[in-house]
């Protein structure tokens, strides 16, 4: 992906949240100059991955691709410094736009349909290969359970949430013609650089080519231009 297309995304999801009445923290609009005098008593930022950021999957951004910004998060390694059990993100998801199949070997998430349009959501469960099983999926919809054939939908609309367990399978498309859909995920503690299973897609982290100076940072970016900290106990 390209610097610009980033810093255009970012401000345009920046527009569109906040034109809904929500706000983002003060770390979500810092630039390269101030995450550049990050302090120590600052850090959970980087070490938790808080903040943006984008997958393109190294394709078309508006076809297959998502936009996270993570406000809080614990700490897969660091347990005794970060005890904080849970993790709470934004994900943006362009009309049409797609995420593909995946499932997390640790994490157990809400996703849950804030505002915009409607989600579909394609469910399998995982065999022992870690491929497509032939079982049913079951899952829970706003505290009902739904039972769901291998390779079936379920579809969230403004105000409904789903519940994911571990090694379930999951594909999203924001439903074409209904408008980009603000999601919020709740969830246990994650890291996304160990904790998903893509099916076939590859290229989580994206390739970023320069073309202009950065207005917002990924998490990716911080080992970039956040000075050295010591390391955690």
């Amino acid at each position: 992906m390209k610097r610009s297309e980033l810093n255009r995304i970012i401000g345009e999801a920046i527009a569109f949240v906040e034109g809904r009445g929500l706000c983002f923290p003060e770390f979500a609009k810092w630039g390269p100059e101030r995450w550049a005098r990050l302090t120590e008593g600052e850090r959970e930022l980087v070490d938790n991955m808080l903040g943006w950021d984008v997958s393109d999957f190294g394709g078309d951004f508006a076809r297959t691709g998502l936009l996270i910004f993570t406000f809080r998060n614990g700490n897969f390694n660091h347990r005794g410094v970060y005890p904080k059990p849970y993790a709470e993100k934004l994900l943006l998801v362009g009309d049409g736009q797609e995420l593909p199949f995946h499932f997390h070997w640790s994490k157990m998430e809400d996703i849950i349909n804030r505002g915009g349009g409607d989600l579909r959501i394609t469910l399998y469960n995982s065999d022992e290969k870690e491929d497509f099983a032939g079982t049913d999926v079951e899952v829970t919809i706003d505290g009902c359970r739904v039972t769901v054939p291998a390779g079936g939908d379920i579809v969230l609309r403004p105000g409904q949430s789903v519940t994911l367990r571990p090694k379930q399978y999951h594909r999203w498309i924001g439903v074409p013609g209904t408008g980009p859909v603000m999601l919020f995920e709740v969830s246990s503690t994650n890291d996304d650089t160990v904790d998903n299973r893509f099916h076939s897609a590859q290229s989580r982290i994206p390739e970023i080519e320069e073309d202009e100076p950065a207005k917002y940072l990924l998490f990716c970016d911080y080992k970039k231009v956040v000075p050295a900290l010591p390391p955690l106990e």
